[in-house]
C-alpha cells in the first residue's frame, strides 16, 4: 500500500528514465558524432563547473551574482588578472569567500567602470540569484556593447535578442545550463563592429584552444520556448523537430505522403543543448535508403508547414506527432491500430496500470513486482493533450516511490523487451495500457485508501 504525494516537476526532457535505449528490431541504431555543448563548454574551459566538474547536478545548480562576475572576466580575458590583484575591496561580504573569489571582488572593487557596483551599498551579495538579464549584459558587454551607450538595462533583454543572444530570452530562474548555452552562443557572434567573433578573440589572446574552438561551427540544436508548448527541440535555424507517435514499434511507420508532409532530419555531427544528452541521439537507415537522426529512439522529423523559425504549427497534428520537451526524465505517446494512443516511457516502453489497484494505492506487492516493476520519474513533461498536473508520485510501503496517473500506479511488464511491445496488454485480464484520453481508473474498491489526489 502507498500514499501519493504531488510530484514537484520541473518545465524542463519529454523523453528519458530508463538509461539503456531498447529498439526495434526493425533497425539498428547508428552511432553519430554528437557533443552536448556542456562537454563543449568544459573541453574550453570557458565554464569550468565545481568539484568534480560540469555536472548534470552542476548544471541544474540556481547561477549566481559571483559566478556571473567571474563569466564576465573571463569572457573578457581579465580573470587572470584579477586572480592576482591584492588590493582590498570595498565589499563588506568579501570576507566570508575563498582567497580567488576574494581577488575577485577586490578587483571588480577597483575597477567600477566594469559594472560590478554591488547590488545594494557596500555588499555585492555573491551567492545571490543571477537574473537573466544580468548575464545577457554580461555577455553583451563581452562583446563590447556597453550600458548607457548601447542599450538601457532596462531593455537589455530585448537588445540582446536583436543582436543574436536568445536562448536567456524566455528565462526566468536562471540555472547554470543557461550558463553554458549563453556563453557559448556568445562565442559564436561577432562583437560590436567587427567581423570576427568573440571566441576567435579569445583565441588570439591564448584563452581558448582554437581546435576545441572549431566544434562551435557543428550544426547545434536549440532549445527554443514559447507559452503554448514549453520547452522544445529545433534545429540550428529554429525549426521544430516533432516525434512520430506510431514509429514507437517501427521507424518506419511514416511512409509516402506523410514523409512528404513530415521531412526527415539528418545530420551525423552536431552539437545538443546542455538539458540533453549526447549519447541519447544516435541514426538508422529507413527503408528507403535515408538516414534519418532519432532521440531515445525516437526519428526525428520537420513539418512542412512550419515556415518560420519557432513555428509549432505540427504539435499534437492527428494527437500522433508531438515536439521534443526535455525535462529530467518522462513520458511519451505510443499509438497501434489495436490500441490506440497509450502512454509509454521516454524510450518508448510500454505502461501498464493495474485493475486491482485503487486511486492512490499499489496492490501488486512481492512477487508481482518482479514481474511488474515500477515506473518512476521525478520530474515529467507531459506531451501535448496529456495534462501534467494529472501525474503524480505514490510512496510505496516499502519507501519507494512511483509514478501515477491520475491518481493509479505505472509499471512496466518484464515481458516487454523492445520499444513498442505491448505483450503486457490484458495479462491476466487485469493488466492494461494507459490510454490518456479514456483512462477514468479502475473499477477496484478500498476503504482503506489514502490518497493526497
Amino acid at each position: 500500500m502507498g500514499m501519493v504525494k504531488r510530484a514537484g516537476y520541473l518545465s524542463l526532457f519529454l523523453l528519458g528514465v530508463i538509461g539503456g535505449m531498447t529498439t526495434s528490431a526493425a533497425s539498428a541504431a547508428e552511432p553519430l558524432n554528437v557533443q552536448s555543448d556542456s562537454d563543449v563548454a568544459a573541453q574550453l574551459g570557458i565554464v569550468q563547473g565545481e568539484g568534480n566538474g560540469v555536472t548534470a547536478a552542476y548544471l541544474n545548480k540556481a547561477a549566481t551574482r559571483l559566478q556571473g562576475a567571474i563569466m564576465s572576466l573571463r569572457l573578457q580575458g581579465l580573470e587572470s588578472e584579477a586572480l592576482s590583484y591584492r588590493g582590498a575591496s570595498h565589499f563588506q561580504d568579501a570576507s566570508g569567500l575563498s582567497k580567488e573569489n576574494q581577488a575577485i571582488l577586490g578587483y571588480l572593487s577597483a575597477h567600477p567602470e566594469l559594472g560590478w557596483e554591488g547590488a545594494s551599498g557596500q555588499l555585492f551579495n555573491p551567492l545571490a540569484g543571477l537574473t537573466a538579464g544580468e548575464y545577457d549584459k554580461v555577455l553583451l558587454e563581452a562583446l563590447g556593447y556597453r550600458q548607457g551607450v548601447d542599450f538601457e538595462f532596462a531593455n537589455v533583454r530585448d537588445f540582446a535578442a536583436k543582436i543574436g543572444l536568445t536562448s536567456l530570452a524566455k528565462q526566468s530562474d536562471l540555472k547554470n545550463v543557461h550558463i553554458v548555452s549563453g556563453t557559448l552562443e556568445a562565442l559564436r557572434l561577432p562583437t560590436k563592429g567587427g567581423k570576427a567573433t568573440l571566441g576567435s578573440l579569445l583565441a588570439e589572446k591564448g584563452k581558448l584552444d582554437p581546435a576545441i574552438l572549431a566544434d562551435l561551427q557543428k550544426p547545434t540544436l536549440r532549445l527554443m520556448q514559447s507559452d503554448a508548448t514549453g520547452s522544445y527541440l529545433t534545429d540550428e535555424k529554429g525549426m521544430t523537430l516533432y516525434y512520430f507517435s506510431k514509429d514507437v514499434a517501427d521507424p518506419n511507420a511514416c511512409t509516402g505522403q506523410c514523409l512528404a508532409n513530415w521531412p526527415v532530419y539528418s545530420s551525423d555531427h552536431f552539437i545538443v543543448p546542455a538539458q540533453f544528452q549526447a549519447s541519447d541521439f544516435s541514426g538508422f537507415t529507413r527503408t528507403n535508403g535515408k538516414k534519418q537522426v532519432t532521440y531515445k529512439g525516437w526519428p526525428l522529423y520537420f513539418f512542412v508547414k512550419d515556415t518560420k523559425p519557432g513555428d509549432t504549427l505540427g504539435n499534437n497534428v492527428n494527437q500522433v506527432w508531438f515536439t521534443v520537451q526535455p525535462s529530467g526524465g518522462g513520458v511519451a505517446i505510443g499509438t497501434k491500430p489495436e490500441l490506440g494512443n497509450y502512454l509509454t516511457d521516454a524510450n518508448g516502453m510500454t505502461l501498464y496500470y493495474y485493475e486491482q489497484d485503487t486511486k492512490g494505492v499499489s496492490n501488486c506487492e512481492g512477487k508481482c513486482l518482479d514481474k511488474w516493476p515500477v515506473f518512476y520519474s521525478s520530474s515529467l513533461s507531459a506531451p501535448a493533450g496529456v495534462d501534467l498536473a494529472d501525474f503524480g508520485t505514490l510512496v510505496r510501503s516499502n519507501g519507494t516511490l512511483q509514478t501515477t496517473y491520475k491518481g493509479f500506479p505505472l509499471y512496466y511488464w518484464v515481458g516487454d523487451k523492445l520499444r513498442g511491445d505491448t505483450t503486457g496488454q490484458d495479462v491476466g485480464h487485469v493488466w492494461y495500457v494507459v490510454e490518456p484520453a479514456k483512462f477514468a481508473g479502475t473499477k477496484a474498491e478500498n476503504a482503506a485508501v489514502k490518497t493526497s489526489k
